[in-house]
């Protein structure tokens, strides 16, 4: 069977609808699509008779049991149809259907997820801290979620391209060059060192706003950053060089891909900022507005109801936001050939993105089969159900939050396992730490607020990281104690006689559809939900199913879905840039 992306499927409930499609749409006389969930007293459930009905005027059973008429031989696949309650149809997959289509998947090195065809582009944009400051948990989810969705995108067959937009120019540079100097290089450089950005920062802008001569040498200083003057460039350089070390220890703990090759900052898109004017010029698209050039669309209005206008460049002749954001479109589009262009960015930022966005087309720069979609999240919140604060009343620091997570993780690996050395559990401590942290972000549907509790994302139980881990590290542990290297199992057809067998075998299918729902809604959450269920699956399976303990060919054949679901466990918690270890 082939999917949208034109490789084979091995989801059953995808399947599924794709044999009952022809059937809906006949009895409809016009295109129309089931909807196939998973059911408590069938294995799936195809809804659509009642939309059917409604269009047409029948009766909903009347138009289900249609529907099996038109349906044709399925018995390759199901073992039962029937029609139920007012129109539904419950379907029981054939045994020898899911243990040929889970053998399929078993066999593939993608676990059975399908990848695209041609090739495409995608740009993500995520991340983003300001030079001279520090990462805060504000930049926790843009960092996470763009980073699981460049994950996922990779791993069916994208081309991603990572850009990490972050603050590097402006006119707060003046006043940090003047402080730079005032303090030395060299003891700049120890401040950022030990990830103090936000001292330099405070001090300088303490002294901007206290000082009227630092305040006009801070001033004469952006003069000559925007003129180009090679020693204030070289300053600038140095306060880039710096924050980016530190920001590049901040990713390496968080265990993201962003690299030093991935900035895309402010300042890359300087060149491009007066062709940004000149070409709206030239399209007819800019007007004036009190001295200042700015674009009119519609649908975009104030308080009062007025046109509200987007500023391209102010009357003294700076530049605005929208027209950086606009080069970046040009760039994207022009320069790099992006067929999507997602941004990873705060729920705030809407309006901004949805004017840039339709800027760039009333400018022809946004062609129509280019996707620009603003990746929105919430926010982070206390106890308090207010933003994520620390004692001082400030945001709290990324790096500090790190690092508590894993002083936290590793007191309770010390409690759950004694018998580590220091080193793996300071290990295994890193990766659940970390790991609790990021699982605690993705797992919330990305548009809601949630809140950050340390208790609940550092348990083992329930649906967060270390439970997913210690499923993961378990079924390690039964290989281990049978002195079973896990790749021999590999390529053994599981019987799947047992109801727990078949209902994992049907949850370890859904791994394509769920990498491919993920992606389709930009939503990382759908994964943490599915490895939630296929761990909660597993350990019905193993409590009511004895692995080592069977006779063959039955154990051999349990073990490789024990192998099957460990494989779908790591490839799934990897795809969130979360680790798995294989012992806890």
């Amino acid at each position: 069977m082939v999917g949208n992306n034109g490789k084979a499927m091995s989801d059953p409930l995808s399947l599924l609808a794709d044999r009952f499609r022809p059937a809906f749409t006949s009895v409809a006389g016009a295109p129309a699509d089931p909807v196939v969930r998973a059911s408590d007293r069938a294995d799936a459930q195809v809804n659509g008779a009642l939309a059917v009905a409604k269009a047409t005027g029948k009766v909903p059973r009347d138009v289900a049991t249609e529907v099996l008429a038109l349906l044709g031989d399925v018995s390759d696949m199901c073992e039962s149809t029937e029609v139920a309650g007012p129109g539904f149809i419950n379907v029981v997959f054939s045994r020898a259907f899911l243990e040929r289509e889970l053998a399929t998947m078993t066999n593939s090195s993608a676990l059975g997820v399908r990848s695209i065809e041609g090739k495409e582009t995608v740009v993500v944009d995520y991340s983003a801290p300001n030079v001279a400051k520090e990462m805060h948990v504000g930049h926790l989810r843009s960092t996470v979620i763009g980073d699981a969705l460049v994950r996922m995108l990779n791993f069916v067959g994208y081309t991603t391209v990572r850009e990490n937009h972050i603050g590097d120019w402006g006119t707060p540079f003046g006043m940090l060059i003047e402080h730079l100097i005032d303090l030395g290089e060299d003891q700049a450089a120890e401040a950022f060192s030990v990830g103090d950005l936000d001292s330099f920062y405070k001090i300088a802008r303490q002294k901007f706003e206290a000082d009227d001569a630092f305040k006009e040498r801070a001033r004469l200083r952006v003069v000559a950053l925007q003129a180009g003057d090679a020693e204030t460039l070289r300053m600038w350089n140095v306060l880039v060089g710096e924050s980016t070390k530190y920001f590049n220890r901040v990713y390496r703990t968080l265990g993201v891909l962003l690299e030093d090759s991935d900035l895309m900052g402010e300042s890359a898109y300087n060149n491009l900022l007066p062709q940004v004017v000149e070409r709206l010029r030239v399209s007819g698209t800019l007007e004036q507005s009190d001295g200042a050039d700015v674009m009119y669309l519609d649908g975009f209005t104030n308080r009062d109801n007025e046109p509200l206008p987007l500023i391209i460049r102010k009357g003294d002749g700076g530049y605005n936001y929208a027209t950086t954001d606009l080069a970046c479109v040009i760039d994207r589009v022009e320069r790099i050939g992006a067929q999507k262009m997602w941004y990873v960015v705060g729920a705030p930022q809407a309006q901004h993105l949805q004017m840039v966005e339709a800027a760039a087309k009333k400018a022809g720069w946004l062609p129509a089969n280019v996707e620009m979609q603003h990746v929105s999240f919430g926010n982070v919140l206390g106890a308090d159900k207010k933003m994520l604060k620390s004692r001082s009343g400030e945001s709290v620091k990324l790096s500090a939050l790190l690092e508590e997570a894993v002083e936290r993780a590793s007191r309770a690996v010390e409690e759950k396992n004694p018998a580590l050395s220091a080193s793996e559990r300071a290990n295994v401590a890193r990766m659940i730490g970390i790991g609790a942290v990021k699982y605690a972000d993705l797992s919330t549907d990305r548009i809601k607020d949630y809140i950050f509790d340390w208790d609940r994302m550092l348990s083992f139980d329930g649906n967060t990281a270390p439970y997913l881990q210690y499923a993961h590290a378990r079924i390690c542990s039964i290989f281990r104690r049978a002195d079973i290297d896990r790749t021999s199992v590999r390529g053994v057809t599981a019987t799947l006689g047992e109801p727990q067998e078949k209902a994992l075998a049907l949850t370890l299918l859904q791994f394509d559809a769920v990498v491919w729902d993920s992606l389709a809604k930009a939503s990382p959450h759908r994964m943490c939900t599915y490895l939630y269920e296929l761990a909660t699956v597993f350990t019905g399976f193993y409590e009511n199913c004895p692995v080592l303990k069977s006779d063959e060919p039955q154990r051999t054949e349990r073990l490789a879905l024990c192998d099957a679901t460990a494989r779908v466990l790591h490839c799934g918690l990897d795809l969130l840039g979360i680790e798995a270890p294989e012992a806890m």
